[in-house]
Formats: structure tokens, sequence, C-alpha cells
């Protein structure tokens, strides 16, 4: 996926946007690198029933309390001012690098911004109303397996990667942690100058709060199990 502490969560080098998962599953493969222009995709059909609006609603509130202006948080995060206001009026919905990105500038998680309030208990996640972040180009998807009820300190996501794909990661907050599992295809985690290759199963720890990347060198779609751990507040 790539947080205030970012983080992002976005984000990272593939643009992603916050989408409603379909019923069938997207056939194309991964995400291609961020182009110049990755910033943002318009709000489309599904999105103000999604989570537009309420990552809106979570970035005023967050600026507000913080007393920062738009153009404050622009310098801060490098997103620019107009997207700020469109995002925070829920007429635009971000990518996923750009939610890294805010939350960063905001030093709060990436699912601080996503978060609804909610009672506590049992939550069942149905594959078929999930919530995804996904490129522009639909080739990299990431899932959120935690509810959108609270801002946490462990995210769990399933991402998938299609063949020869790239997705760059900016660096997380200090002491954020990646655990990542390759459940199917091939995958390299691109860390620094070191490159680690990983096959089905194989695992990987590292310290994300370096730039980072994920590549899908083999010829079918790369699905992988990331828990991400932020460092305790003090």
């Amino acid at each position: 996926m790539k947080s205030a502490r970012e983080r992002q969560t976005a984000a990272t080098g593939g643009a992603t946007a916050v989408k409603k998962k379909r019923a069938a599953r997207p056939t194309s493969a991964g995400p291609a690198e961020p182009a110049a222009g990755w910033e943002h995709e318009q709000a489309h059909g599904d999105t103000p029933a999604d989570l537009a609006p309420v990552v809106g609603g979570n970035l005023r509130r967050l600026r507000s309390q913080r007393g920062l202006s738009l153009e404050r948080l622009a310098k801060a995060s490098g997103v620019s001012r107009a997207m700020l206001g469109q995002i925070e009026l829920g007429q635009s919905a971000p990518t996923i690098n750009v939610l890294w990105k805010i939350a960063r500038a905001l030093d709060v998680t990436f699912s601080t911004l996503i978060s609804t309030r909610s009672e506590g208990g049992t939550v069942v996640l149905r594959a078929a109303e999930a919530k995804l972040l996904t490129s522009h180009d639909g080739q990299f998807v990431s899932r959120a397996l935690f509810p959108f009820d609270a801002p946490r300190r462990v995210e769990f996501y399933e991402l998938r990667l299609a063949p020869g794909k790239r997705e760059a990661a900016d660096a997380h907050p200090a002491g954020t942690v990646e655990d990542l599992v390759i459940n199917a295809g091939v995958v390299e985690i691109g860390l620094g100058v070191v490159t680690h290759h990983l096959g089905t199963g194989d695992a990987i720890v590292f310290e994300a709060d370096v730039a980072h990347s994920y590549t899908n060198p083999g010829t079918v779609e790369a699905v992988m199990y990331l828990v991400m751990t932020y460092a305790q507040d003090s």
C-alpha cells in the first residue's frame, strides 16, 4: 500500500485512489510507475458513498485542530492547496500516495484519515463490500483488512501487484515496521541499494522509514499480506 506518522498511506510511487470493490476482481495487472500528474482522480459514481467524504471530514478536522491553513499544509505535505481543498470538500478521491503525504505532514497514522468512529464488538469484512486503494490504471490494489472505525497502531492489508509492475513507497515515520508475506507469485523488495527476492511463502520484516519498493518480476499477479506497525507514541 505506501502516515504523521505519515504516513501511506497511501504513499509511494504508484498513484492510488479510493474505490468500492466490484463483484469481479480486476483482471489487468499491477501499477505503473507514478507519473508527474498522478496526484488525484476526480470523484466518480460510487466515491461519495465511499471514503471521499470521510477523508474530507477528517482532514478538515485535523487541519483545524492544528491551526493550519491550506497553504501551510500544502507546503508541509507537498500536496497542492487546490488538491487539499478538493479533498476536504469530498470533490476528489485522493490517491494512496497523496494520503500518505498528508498523514505524514499531520503526524497521524494512515488509518486516522480514513476512519469512521463506531461502536466496538465483532466486525465482519465482506469481500464483496471491501474498500480498495488502487492505482490509476488498476494494476496495484491494496485492500484494508481492518475496519475503518478508529486510528490504530497496527494495520493489516492485502496487496495485489500485476506482472512486470513496480510500486514505490516513500519513507514512513521513524519506527514504522513492515511485516510482509508472499501468498502467491514472486516479489522483489527494494530497500535503498539492496534488493530482496521473495517467492511464494517467503516473508520479510523491515524498517520502513526509508524509501522502498515492491516489484513483480513474474508472469502472474503477486498477492501479499502486509502488517504495518507504527512506533508506540511516547
